[in-house]
Order: structure tokens, then sequence, then C-alpha cells
């Protein structure tokens, strides 16, 4: 996938465009500068109703991120900072909560995105592609 960074899009349409692709994490940015690692306070969050531009670190003019499931949590805020100049956060579902992944950033998208899915959805739930997986339905 290749998120499309630029200046006049909101930060919204970003965080759509993420989790249409890994629909159990969601990333927020923030007025931080350079500075990485549980620096993320509330007052520094940036509103989802911004333009991109009202983020950056620095300057950028526009640019696309390629974005896949073996990349880690740390490489992708990593590549949104020195690619884009963006301060951003990864958060995993869990339940109805929204949980930094700061101690797991080391997981893939991946690994991150099914994590939640577990969390959120369970171990019980079969999905419609696996409902005719009859090793899956065994004992159902």
């Amino acid at each position: 996938m290749n998120l499309e960074i630029n200046g006049e899009r909101l930060i919204s349409e970003i965080q759509k465009d993420f989790g249409a692709a890994y629909p159990f994490l969601k990333i927020e940015f923030f007025r931080n500068g350079k500075i990485r690692r549980d620096r993320y306070p509330v007052n520094k969050l940036i509103p989802a109703s911004q333009p991109v531009k009202n983020a950056w670190h620095y300057k950028q003019d526009k640019g696309q991120l390629a974005i896949t499931d073996t990349m880690t949590v740390t490489d992708f805020e990593n590549a949104l900072m020195d690619q884009f100049g963006l301060s951003a956060q990864v958060f995993r579902r869990s339940g109805n909560l929204w949980l930094e992944t700061t101690i797991t950033d080391y997981w893939t998208l991946k690994q991150q995105n099914d994590h939640g899915r577990e969390i959120s959805v369970g171990h019980t739930h079969i999905d419609n592609r696996d409902r005719f997986d009859y090793e899956l339905n065994r004992d159902a």
C-alpha cells in the first residue's frame, strides 16, 4: 500500500487510508518535533480535522510512503519522521480501547493488526472467507 502524504490532505484522510489497510490500528500525529518514544502527551495531539502541513516538523511538499505488512511499527513511525517530518504514534485496538504500541513496536504492522483483531473480536470468530474451511468448523 502507498500512503499519500501532502500538506493539503487532512490528517483524517491519512488515518482513513491507513485504517482501511489495518482496521485494528490507528495513527495519531503530534506536535513534538524529533522527540520520540513515550513523549506524546495529549496536549500535543493534532486534531484529525487539521491539514497535514500543520503537523510537519519541517516542510515537506508531498510524496508517498510505501507500507508493507512486514514493516515494523518502529520502521513505519521512523519513515513518517524521516521522509515527511511527521511525529506519529501507532495505536492498537483492544476491545473498545486504543493502546499505544510502544512496548511492541518491534512487531510488524500485520502482527499488530492481527493481535488487535484477536483481542477485539476473539478467537472464536470465524471470518466469512474461512466459513467453508471444514477443519476450522469441525467442532462447531
